[in-house]
C-alpha cells in the first residue's frame, strides 16, 4: 500500500512540474503595466477609449487585443523590420508563452525567433522578473479578447 501511495504522489509531482514557478496575476500586471509599459504603450479600444496608459502615448503600439494578434501588424505604427519579418515571415503570433519570452530580452528573443544574430528590437526595455513579465502578459490578455471570441465565424 505504501508503494502505490507513493507513486500516486510522485505521478502528481511530475504533472506539476511543467507548470510555472509562478502563478500569473492580471491584477498583479496591471500594476506592473502602470509601472514599467505606460511610458512607452498604452491599450485603447475599437471605439478611441483609453482603457490603460496615458492617452495620447505613441512611443510603442497600441497594446489592445495583442494576445492572438499577428506581431508587427497595427496600421499607422512604424515597426522595425525584424518585427515585422518575426510577423509576417516566421509566423510570430503573440501568446502569453511569447509575450513573457520577448518581454525579458526583445532583442535576443528577436534574433532566436528570425535564427539572425543581426535581428534588432526598437523596444530597447526589458521586463527583468519572469514573474511579472507573466502578470503583464496575463493582463494584457484580458484586453479585447471577449470581442475575438464573439465575432461571427466566417
Amino acid at each position: 500500500m505504501k508503494f502505490v501511495t507513493k507513486a500516486a504522489i510522485g505521478a502528481f509531482a511530475l504533472t506539476l512540474s511543467g507548470l510555472p514557478a509562478f502563478a500569473q496575476s492580471a491584477e498583479d500586471g496591471a500594476t506592473v503595466f502602470q509601472r514599467q509599459c505606460q511610458n512607452c504603450h498604452n491599450i485603447v479600444d475599437d471605439s478611441g477609449e483609453v482603457l490603460a496608459g496615458r492617452p495620447n502615448m505613441r512611443t510603442g503600439p497600441n497594446l489592445y487585443g495583442v494576445v492572438g494578434r499577428q506581431a508587427g501588424i497595427i496600421d499607422g505604427f512604424r515597426y522595425g523590420d525584424d518585427l515585422v519579418s518575426a510577423g509576417a515571415e516566421a509566423g510570430l503570433v503573440w501568446s502569453e508563452e511569447e509575450l513573457i519570452a520577448y518581454l525579458q530580452d526583445p532583442r535576443g528573443y528577436l534574433r532566436e525567433k528570425l535564427d539572425n544574430n543581426r535581428a534588432r528590437s526598437q523596444m530597447a526595455f526589458q521586463v527583468r522578473s519572469e514573474s511579472d513579465a507573466a502578470d503583464v502578459a496575463a493582463y494584457l490578455a484580458t484586453f479585447g479578447a471577449s470581442e475575438a471570441e464573439e465575432a461571427p465565424a466566417g
